[in-house]
């Protein structure tokens, strides 16, 4: 009971994270569809916090492709987000126009379209005393969004700004929406911006650096006309990586938000990982 009144303010972001978001840029920027300028599909499953039951579970699967003429791309793309009673599942569709500079270097501009259903069964919470009505129910809704991206890249250098949603669709039942000034649960714009380096050191060995800044609610947009300062903390990711003999990849990261450096917020994380390159195209890795 005093915890209710001592708390003031809880941020978080809406969209899942991913360590590796190099290999998962198509769920956040529309204009990554086409890049690897062949056909690509990808599949990853994520677990926050290993072994805590309730905690976070995320799955992808990807796939893109440049179209005959090689200035349209498109692709789709099915996200699973799992955390405790929430669910979220988003199918999406891509599309891209590029532009070329030279031979290895195109700007991209890419739009999606994606259906969500996001459901939550408060059912599955273990709750001592269940006497509130509201905890005993299910709630399932449908949404349809609209995203957009700029994607700029060539042999030795990435960089790309998002907004994977652009719509503030509302996540409670049509009876219980908020009136006047009164915030109520939506869907938050989230922005992203990336970048990264290809630096060979030798024949046999190449650097690769890359940064993921993510921003939620950048303009204080919160839906019915409300201006608010909810939403997470403006939060980057830092990746090192080395690549050797073009098949053994390993390499770390780190992840925090600029707020950290101002004693307002925690370190995330701290993470290592490997891929390797299989000669059949295909590549397998891990992140801890």
């Amino acid at each position: 009971f005093a915890f209710l009144f001592l708390a003031v303010v809880s941020q978080a972001q809406q969209e899942p994270m991913f360590t590796k978001y190099m290999f998962n840029t198509l769920i956040f920027n529309p204009g990554y569809a086409g890049s690897k300028e062949h056909m690509s599909a990808t599949v990853l499953h994520r677990t926050q916090w290993l072994g805590l039951d309730g905690a976070p579970t995320t799955q992808t699967i990807t796939l893109h492709t440049p179209l005959k003429g090689n200035r349209a791309a498109v692709g789709g793309s099915l996200l699973h987000d799992d955390v405790g009673p929430t669910k979220d599942i988003k199918l999406s569709g891509y599309y891209a126009y590029r532009i070329s500079f030279s031979e290895t270097s195109k700007l991209s501009f890419g739009l999606s379209a994606t259906y969500n259903n996001w459901r939550t069964d408060f059912s599955e919470l273990n709750l001592d005393s269940p006497v509130d009505p509201a905890f005993e129910s299910a709630y399932s809704k449908n949404l349809f969004n609209a995203g957009a991206g700029i994607f700029y890249y060539n042999k030795n250098f990435y960089a790309g700004l998002s907004v994977p949603h652009l719509l503030n669709g509302s996540l409670i039942e049509p009876d219980r929406a908020a009136v006047g000034d009164e915030l109520q649960a939506v869907q938050i714009r989230h922005y992203y911006l990336a970048a990264g380096l290809i630096l060979p050191i030798n024949y046999n060995l190449t650097f690769k650096p890359s940064i993921l800044i993510k921003n939620s609610n950048l303009f204080g947009e919160f839906g019915n006309g409300v201006q608010s300062n909810v939403g997470a903390p403006t939060e980057f990711d830092v990746d090192l990586s080395l690549l050797m003999y073009d098949a053994l990849w390993i390499g770390v990261a780190f992840r925090s938000s600029f707020e950290y450096f101002s004693e307002e917020s925690s370190t995330d994380s701290f993470d290592i990982w490997m891929a390797y390159y299989l000669r059949n195209n295909m590549t397998i890795g891990v992140a801890y």
